[in-house]
């Protein structure tokens, strides 16, 4: 069973409500874990404070972070009386999703739970915010947490790509099934799998008239439907709660977790950075900006963080 021993919440000073904090507060209280409330901070201004010397300026930013611990203090005190584990850390950094990655990378988190945003649509296309790099280059998983509540006898869709037979997605596949198994486990859920497949080209169906949309449609369903089943029986998941149906992640996922009400959807990301990133984008995040409930993206077993080279 997969076990958070060690879990890395970022918290948000712009917002009265700290929703990842009160999502690891949960899991803490239904496993032994260590939880460091985590949060990066930068101004500017302090830099560019030039009749300043460098020690006047790092007393100053020391004075900001000494602040910041203090509200973050307050933010756990009860927590902690209650006896929960909650380490806290303020870093000074001029790019918080690196800050992020690093403690990652230097101190061996097993979560990373961070509160969303609503982003505009057209700005997740054009600019990528620390969302999406956490999302990227986190080497460990990251649950996004957004307002659906986690209640008892819910469900957590398992969002997996059965029907390629690509090795790298029958991993991912394996590891998505592995986290919301476990996840359904220790919340007293349900685990929903969901794969979605293609239609029928509708390119191919026009450029050859021999082809015959319908067979071609019955036999991908098929393929599909036989694979989330033989993934289903491995993981003892009950063909009640499985589900294939025609058409984009993008499409599929939203409905069916309205449709279930999930409380989180278990979803695997390449973690694609660069200029491939920021034309194309993942499927995962495609997807996020569409769900009203939680997100845990799985990256997969061979991911190199690019910032792990650094």
């Amino acid at each position: 069973m997969t076990s958070y021993a060690n879990i890395l919440v970022v918290l948000d000073p712009s917002v009265v409500e700290q929703k990842a904090l009160d999502r690891a507060i949960e899991l803490a209280r239904l496993q032994d874990c260590q939880l460091t409330a985590f949060l990066s901070i930068y101004d500017f201004s302090y830099e560019m404070t030039t009749m300043l010397s460098g020690e006047e300026r790092e007393s100053m930013r020391q004075a900001v972070i000494a602040d910041r611990e203090l509200w973050i203090r307050d933010l756990v005190a009860e927590y902690q009386a209650a006896g929960l584990r909650i380490d806290i850390q303020v870093v000074w950094h001029n790019r918080p999703f690196e800050a992020i990655v690093q403690a990652v990378l230097e101190q061996q988190f097993d979560l990373v739970i961070k509160g969303t945003h609503d982003h505009d649509v057209l700005k997740s296309m054009i600019f990528t915010p620390t969302d999406w790099h956490v999302l990227r280059k986190c080497p460990c998983p990251v649950l996004l947490v957004k307002d659906h509540g986690w209640p008892e006898q819910g469900n957590i869709i398992a969002a997996v790509n059965a029907g390629s037979e690509q090795v790298h997605h029958s991993s991912l596949n394996q590891r998505i099934l592995q986290q919301a198994t476990a996840l359904a486990t220790l919340l007293n859920s349900k685990v929903q799998l969901v794969n979605a497949y293609p239609g029928t080209p509708v390119n191919i169906a026009i450029e050859i008239p021999e082809f015959n949309p319908q067979d071609y449609n019955q036999n991908m369903k098929q393929h599909h439907e036989q694979a989330v089943q033989k993934l289903a029986a491995e993981f003892g998941i009950p063909q009640a709660q499985t589900h294939v149906a025609e058409g984009m992640p993008e499409d599929v996922l939203p409905r069916l977790a309205t449709e279930l009400d999930a409380e989180m959807v278990v979803i695997g990301t390449i973690g694609r950075t660069g200029l491939s990133a920021a034309i194309i984008g993942n499927t995962a995040e495609h997807v996020i900006d569409r769900l009203d409930c939680d997100v845990l993206a799985v990256k997969p077993a061979n991911f190199v963080c690019p910032l792990s080279k650094n």
